[in-house]
C-alpha cells in the first residue's frame, strides 16, 4: 500500500504530467532501446516513428498519477493492455528495466523540478503498478497455456490458404503445424503474429483480429496492404505477407487475446466498421448468426468503393439468409461500376440522420472499428444519438487512444470509409 504522503505527491505531478508526458514517453523510449535494444524485439516500430506509442504511454502514466488513490479505476485499462502484453509476450523480468528507464526520462526531462521526493514517490507507486500489471498477466499466461488447444509463447502455424478480399485485404488461413487442436477464442479477439523478415535487425510482431469465427479448425487474418503515402512509409509487416509469405510457410502465433468482445446478451447488437475494422466484426456476425439466430443484428460497413470492400459476398450471404440481420454498406467514393450494379446503400459518409434510419434506436449494443478518425467520428454520433457508455464498445488496430477525449476533434459527425 502506498503512504498518504506519497499519494499526495504523485497527484501533485499530475499537471506538469499533463504538459511534459509525451516528451517524457519520448525520451524514455530512446533510453529503453538505447540501453536494451533487444526490447525492440516487443515493439511496433512503426508506431514508434508516428509516435503513438510515446502518446498512448504518456496517456498511462497521467492516469496512473490522476487515480493513484484509486487504482481500481483503471483496472479495465490495465486489462486491456495486458491482454496485448501477455499476446507479444511481456514477461515479469521486463519490468525493473522498465521502471528505472521511466524513473531516469523524468528526471531528464523535469530536471530540477523532478526532486529526490518525487523520484522516490513515482519509484514506490511504480511498483504498485507494476506489481498489478504483472499479476494480471501471469493469470492471462495460464489460462493462455492451460486451455485446451491452447500453448504458451509463440506457437508454429501452416499458412494453408491464402485469398485476396480486395484491392488491398488478403485473407491467410493459417493452421498448427504440429496438427494438435486449437484454442478457441471470443469473437472480436486478435492474435500476435511473430516475422523475422530478412534484412531487417529485430523480428516484427503485428496483431491482427481473427476475422472468422470460433468453433474452425483455423484461424484466419484479414490483411491489409499498408501502401506509402506522403510522409508515410509502406508497411514493412503487411507488405511482407501480402508478397512474401506463400501457402505453405510457416508463421509464429501468440494465444488469441483481447477483451474486445462479443457480449452475450438480448438487446440489438449493431455492427459499424471502417475499411480492415471489419475483420472483428465479421467474427461477431458470423458467431451471431450461427450461435443467436434470433437476436437483432445490424451490420454497417464504411469503405472506400467497392474495390476496396473486403468480404462483402461473405457477409451478403449471412444477411440473405438471416431474417434477424439487416447488412448496409457506406461508400464514400463509389466506382460507376459500383452505381451500375447497386453495390451499396449510401454513397459519401456515414451520418447520425443515415444511422438513426437504419437502426431502431440507442437501446443497443454498439461495436465498432476502424481507422481512428472513423471510430472518432462514430463515438461522437453515438454519444449525439444519446447511447449509454455501457453500450459503446470499441478496438484500436495500434496503441490504444482516448475517444471520449478527443472525439470533438473529429470536426463534423461524418464517418471516412
Amino acid at each position: 500500500m502506498l503512504s498518504e504522503q506519497t499519494i499526495q505527491t504523485i497527484k501533485s505531478t499530475v499537471p506538469v504530467l499533463e504538459v511534459h508526458g509525451t516528451a517524457i514517453t519520448k525520451r524514455f523510449y530512446e533510453l529503453l532501446f538505447t540501453g536494451h535494444p533487444e526490447l525492440l524485439n516487443l515493439f511496433n516500430h512503426a508506431n514508434q516513428k508516428k509516435g503513438r506509442q510515446q502518446a498512448a504511454l504518456a496517456n498511462a502514466v497521467y492516469a496512473a498519477a490522476a487515480h493513484i488513490d484509486q487504482l481500481e479505476t483503471i483496472l479495465p485499462v490495465v486489462k486491456q493492455i495486458a491482454h496485448k502484453h501477455r499476446s507479444l509476450g511481456v514477461k515479469a523480468e521486463h519490468y525493473p528495466i522498465v521502471g528505472e528507464t521511466l524513473l531516469r526520462a523524468i528526471k531528464e526531462v523535469l530536471g530540477d523540478a523532478a526532486t529526490d521526493e518525487i523520484i522516490a514517490a513515482w519509484a514506490d507507486a511504480y511498483g504498485v503498478i507494476a506489481n498489478v500489471f504483472i499479476q494480471t498477466e501471469n493469470e492471462m499466461y495460464l489460462q493462455a497455456e492451460e486451455r485446451v488447444g491452447g500453448w504458451k509463447g509463440f506457437r508454429r502455424f501452416i499458412v494453408e490458404r491464402k485469398v485476396k478480399e480486395s484491392d488491398t485485404i488478403t485473407s491467410l488461413y493459417l493452421v498448427p503445424e504440429d496438427q494438435q487442436g486449437i484454442a478457441d477464442f471470443e469473437p472480436g479477439q486478435y492474435i500476435s503474429v511473430k516475422l523475422m523478415i530478412p534484412g531487417q535487425s529485430y523480428t516484427h510482431i503485428r496483431q491482427y483480429s481473427l476475422s472468422d469465427m470460433p468453433g474452425q479448425p483455423h484461424y484466419r487474418i484479414s490483411v491489409k496492404r499498408e501502401e506509402a503515402a506522403e510522409g508515410k512509409p509502406e508497411g514493412i509487416v503487411s507488405n511482407y505477407l501480402h508478397r512474401e509469405v506463400t501457402v505453405g510457410d510457416v508463421l509464429e502465433v501468440s494465444a488469441p487475446a483481447g477483451d474486445f468482445i462479443l457480449r452475450k446478451e438480448e438487446k440489438p447488437a449493431v455492427l459499424i466498421s471502417g475499411g480492415v475494422g471489419l475483420t472483428p466484426l465479421v467474427s461477431m456476425l458470423k458467431t451471431l448468426a450461427a450461435k443467436e439466430p434470433e437476436r437483432s443484428v445490424t451490420f454497417i460497413h464504411a469503405a472506400r468503393s467497392g474495390r476496396f470492400h473486403a468480404l462483402k459476398e461473405e457477409v451478403a450471404d449471412i444477411a440473405k439468409s438471416h431474417p434477424n440481420i439487416r447488412s448496409y454498406v457506406c461508400y464514400s467514393s463509389p466506382t460507376d461500376l459500383d452505381r451500375k450494379e447497386g453495390a451499396f446503400d449510401k454513397a459519401g459518409y456515414l451520418d447520425l440522420e443515415w444511422l438513426q434510419q437504419r437502426v431502431s434506436g440507442p437501446n443497443a449494443s454498439f461495436y465498432f472499428c476502424g481507422p481512428i478518425p472513423f471510430m472518432k467520428a462514430v463515438y461522437r454520433a453515438l454519444k449525439d444519438w444519446g447511447v449509454d457508455d455501457a453500450e459503446i464498445h470499441f478496438e484500436f488496430f495500434g496503441p490504444a487512444d482516448s475517444l471520449a477525449e478527443q472525439a470533438n476533434e473529429a470536426g463534423e459527425a461524418v464517418v471516412r470509409g
